[in-house]
């Protein structure tokens, strides 16, 4: 990006409102990885269309029109609009600038049973909460998917991805509840419509009684999408098809959904290569790694992501490259239970993109994703070394790198002009960061900084860590009721 981008003379149309941030120390993550100490982001409506080193352009805090804009009346000016364009100004000083951070996999409603099974490996510890996760309903998965976004977004997160596969009979509607989840806090959310088809009775590990049929689930993605689905750039919400991994699935649903996720024109999410028990179930009930099994069976190529991967081989670490396959990394989850170190570094020289993930809450009890940098960060080094895995790297998993595992890199994921202002403000100025020699070593190496303000194409959604949508309190009063109830249904 070179200094002092502002937006192409195509712009056209006199912006309701401006964001102007000055002061800050910008991160931009784009392909350059560049970055403006004390620079400026300029956002009209919901798009960047300045960015660059030192005070933003006069024309933009005089509330004039774009240079270029049809509002000018000579090209490459910037002119008086029709009206004058409101401005905000944000003081950015003592803060860290960074796109808007990008989860790619999550459990929002297992906000509900966290603390459970906290000594187990991964089979042990879905034996022993899929009892009670067969009992949500509709106003349940609701409350525990709003409390659970509410941490997201106040730790830095803008777009949501959750990986949502368990639908009791009569539990209601469960997808819609966690929508209006995403709208109540004012995230984006790529939300999924999961799905398990092999009971216990079948060889697989969900009991029969959390299970669906193959041919309701895939009439229920249909549906999911249908409803639910905008594929346009500034979508708030996006539907994948997602069976939920190789030991609680059919190979006739995964086949059959790769099949319908393709026909539909969406993405496809599955858990793949997280312990060396999915390893074994697959060699031993098919012959074959996870990943030649999915490959089998149409679930690699540049439409599907996978969580985990921790158990990668070369020759997968290969094929996740050559097709284009994304990675969702959620590092405290596989540490929580013991599954290993997903080797994060050879993917991403391989070329495969590569994000972040909290994973489920019940798995990972802190919900958060900006803490999830560090974390990647830390485990990248522990498998290969101090010099192997940057900060900035961390950074590029949370941003750019979860936008492409998502396919929405063309519109998120780097600070740029033309991109949607889905954008993250940190505080560093604080005793914790006080003459610390890298702002982004404060997101990366160091605690968590304040979130000082985030916004989601433009719009504030919270401000000095409260949120501006929706009131906290109640969101985990109603997560308290909820978690309580769930219990006791048990």
């Amino acid at each position: 990006m070179a200094d002092g981008v502002t937006a192409p003379a195509s712009a056209s149309v006199t912006p309701a409102r401006r964001l102007v941030v000055e002061g800050a120390h910008v991160a931009t993550v784009d392909a350059h990885d560049t970055e403006h100490a004390g620079g400026h982001v300029v956002v009209d409506g919901s798009r960047i269309v300045a960015v660059g080193p030192g005070p933003a352009p006069a024309w933009c805090t005089a509330g004039l029109a774009a240079p270029g804009s049809a509002a000018g009346s000579v090209p490459g000016s910037a002119v008086p609009a029709a009206a004058p364009i409101p401005v905000e100004r944000v003081d950015g000083r003592g803060h860290l600038l960074t796109p808007g951070l990008v989860n790619t996999h999550h459990h929002l409603y297992q906000w509900l049973t966290r603390g459970i099974a906290q000594d187990s490996i991964l089979f042990d510890w879905l034996v022993a909460l899929y009892p009670t996760w067969a009992r949500i309903d509709e106003p349940l998965v609701e409350a525990g998917a709003a409390a659970a976004i509410a941490v997201l977004a106040r730790s830095g997160c803008t777009t949501v991805g959750d990986h949502h596969y368990v639908f009791p009979a009569g539990a209601g509607d469960l997808l819609g509840g966690i929508v209006r989840a995403a709208g109540t806090v004012g995230v984006r959310l790529h939300a999924t419509r999961g799905s398990m088809d092999l009971g216990r009775s079948q060889g697989g590990l969900p009991p029969d009684f959390a299970v669906e049929t193959t041919d309701a689930a895939l009439r229920a993605g249909q549906e999911a999408v249908a409803r639910f689905h905008d594929p346009s750039g500034d979508a708030r919400v996006q539907i994948a098809i997602a069976p939920c991994s190789p030991f609680s699935v059919t190979a006739d649903l995964l086949r059959e959904a790769a099949v319908l996720g393709r026909q539909l024109g969406v993405r496809l999410h599955t858990h793949g290569s997280e312990t060396v028990e999915e390893d074994a179930f697959c060699l031993e009930r098919f012959g074959r790694t996870p990943t030649q099994y999915l490959e089998d069976l149409g679930w690699l190529g540049d439409d599907v992501w996978m969580a985990h991967c921790v158990h990668l081989d070369d020759h997968a670490i290969g094929r996740f490259a050559a097709t284009g396959t994304g990675v969702a990394h959620c590092p405290s989850s596989n540490g929580r239970l013991a599954a290993g170190i997903a080797p994060i570094a050879s993917l991403l020289r391989a070329g495969a993109p590569v994000g972040l993930g909290v994973d489920g809450a019940a798995s990972n009890e802190s919900g958060q994703l900006g803490t999830e940098i560090r974390q990647a960060v830390l485990f990248g080094r522990l498998r290969s070394g101090a010099d192997a895995f940057s900060v900035r790297q961390g950074l590029r998993l949370a941003t750019i790198g979860g936008a492409r595992v998502l396919g929405r890199d063309a519109d998120l994921g780097s600070i740029e002009v033309g991109k949607l202002a889905d954008l993250a403000l940190w505080r560093v100025d604080g005793v914790e960061f006080a003459g610390i020699a890298d702002p982004v070593a404060a997101l990366g190496l160091a605690s968590m900084p304040p979130l000082a303000r985030l916004w989601v194409g433009g719009d504030a959604v919270v401000a000095e860590g409260e949120l501006v949508h929706a009131d906290q309190g109640l969101l985990a009063e109603g997560a308290a009721r909820a978690s309580a109830d769930l219990r006791a249904r048990v």
